[in-house]
């Protein structure tokens, strides 16, 4: 094949971008994931015994999950099918069902690699299971989502979930020494600006490839510095290491500048993190989770106006997006501050899990059927819109807890008129009591 390359001028592997160049060729090639296949991880065991059972691969762009299925399908002598969420259908699934289905009629297997199979629908997810379960496929999907909420609990059921991590910066430098075997010379940079490409990768190994191939493709004389290399790929040197100390302490002094109502000392810190080239959605994520951590009921709105902020700037994008984020910043650091309902709400969880399954009141069950009602559900229960102040004074709580008073609303903005009303409606439901021993 080469001799027909050669013949024509061309080159083998010409135009083939670096990170296909430098594709992982064996399972020991794959970097950054050595909890999964070094010998005494989960992937690395099934390997060992020849027993690869259907998992579903999360993490983040360029770790390597397509290499990996297919290494995989290697090292277990099956066949390797890969189809994508994004340009398949119905159609192509068949397909692919009915070619597995006659190539295991000859005694072989298939891995099937679906890529971003949280794009499919529920329906077309269903689909999977009886082939994976009749085993004529060993399903192998990758996600960048939570499977938790994107993949049909059906089909997660009956694949192991495994996490890939981001690549660090040593596992970028063996990519680096492998570009630089290909190429013949080391790259062009000095110590700085090769920090400086990993941190543009931010962990994805495929976009650090693809930068170091612009960088070795570059004719300068000089190798590159850190800001010579920011101007030449036209990128914004990161002020601050997004995953290491600086990045959490930043975020941690938004956090409680707004806590603590300095709604001057929070605007810094959302424009420090912005100008060091933090994602302006992972902050919107985390002034939501403060409208619910530091300020819940005391101003209700607080919520409302995060989310709107994180919709506005997925609408305007960036820069313009940015000025919804500082505009929750300073309604969050303007707030009444309360933390009741991120209190009341790990009681609730731990009570939960301290009492197991105790079964709902059953008055506050529906019967629809005679049997339902021979049981007493719904005895005793009361509208409470037709009760007087509308309240009937019923305990939602099972019959054996009785009442359990976990929110404690603070005298803070919005919550302090729910302190007067609660109270009453504790008392209330004191008074009308309903023990086990009742009925």
């Amino acid at each position: 094949m080469s001799d027909l390359f050669a013949a024509s001028g061309l080159e083998a592997g010409l135009n083939r971008p670096l990170a296909d160049v430098l594709r992982p060729t064996s399972l020991a090639d794959i970097v950054g994931q050595d909890h999964l296949l070094a010998p005494d991880g989960a992937i690395g065991r099934m390997v060992a015994q020849k027993r690869l059972s259907s998992m579903i691969l999360w993490g983040p762009p360029g770790v390597g999950k397509t290499s990996l299925a297919r290494l995989l399908a290697d090292a277990s002598d099956l066949a390797f099918t890969s189809i994508s969420a994004v340009f398949s259908g119905v159609a192509d699934l068949r397909k692919a069902f009915e070619a597995a289905a006659q190539l295991r009629a000859t005694g072989r297997g298939t891995l099937l690699f679906v890529d971003e199979i949280h794009r499919f629908n529920r329906a077309q997810q269903d689909g999977f299971l009886p082939y994976v379960e009749a085993g004529t496929v060993t399903l192998v999907g990758a996600t960048t989502e939570n499977p938790s909420f994107e993949i049909n609990g059906a089909l997660l059921s009956r694949a192991r979930v495994f996490v890939l991590k981001r690549l660090e910066d040593a596992d970028l430098e063996t990519l680096l020494a492998r570009a630089e075997a290909h190429y013949g010379r080391p790259a062009p940079l000095d110590a700085p600006a090769r920090q400086t490409l990993m941190d543009f990768a931010d962990g994805d190994g495929r976009h650090f490839l693809t930068l170091l191939e612009e960088v070795f493709q570059a004719a300068f004389e000089q190798p590159f510095d850190r800001v010579g290399l920011s101007q030449f790929l036209q990128r914004r040197a990161p002020a601050y290491d997004k995953n290491k100390d600086e990045h959490y302490n930043l975020i941690s002094a938004l956090h409680k500048s707004v806590r603590a109502s300095d709604p001057d000392a929070a605007l810094y810190w959302l424009a420090r993190m912005l100008h060091g080239g933090e994602n302006p959605l992972f902050i919107a994520r985390r002034l939501v989770r403060m409208a619910s951590e530091d300020i819940g009921l005391a101003d209700p709105t607080a919520l409302r106006v995060t989310i709107a902020a994180r919709d506005a700037f997925e609408f305007l994008g960036s820069p313009e997006g940015e000025l919804a984020l500082a505009q929750a910043t300073l309604h969050l650091a303007c707030a009444p501050k309360s933390n009741a309902a991120y209190v009341a709400f790990k009681k609730a969880q731990a009570l939960a899990a301290q009492t197991g399954s105790e079964p709902p009141p059953a008055r506050f069950l529906n019967a629809p059927t005679a049997l339902m009602k021979q049981q007493g559900y719904g005895v005793g229960y009361v509208y409470d819109p037709d009760a007087p102040g509308g309240i009937s004074g019923l305990s939602g709580f099972p019959d054996r807890m009785g009442p359990q008073d976990l929110y404690q609303p603070t005298d803070h903005g919005a919550e302090a008129r729910i302190v007067e009303k609660l109270e009453g409606w504790r008392a209330l439901r004191l008074q009308t009591l309903i023990r086990p021993e009742d009925g």
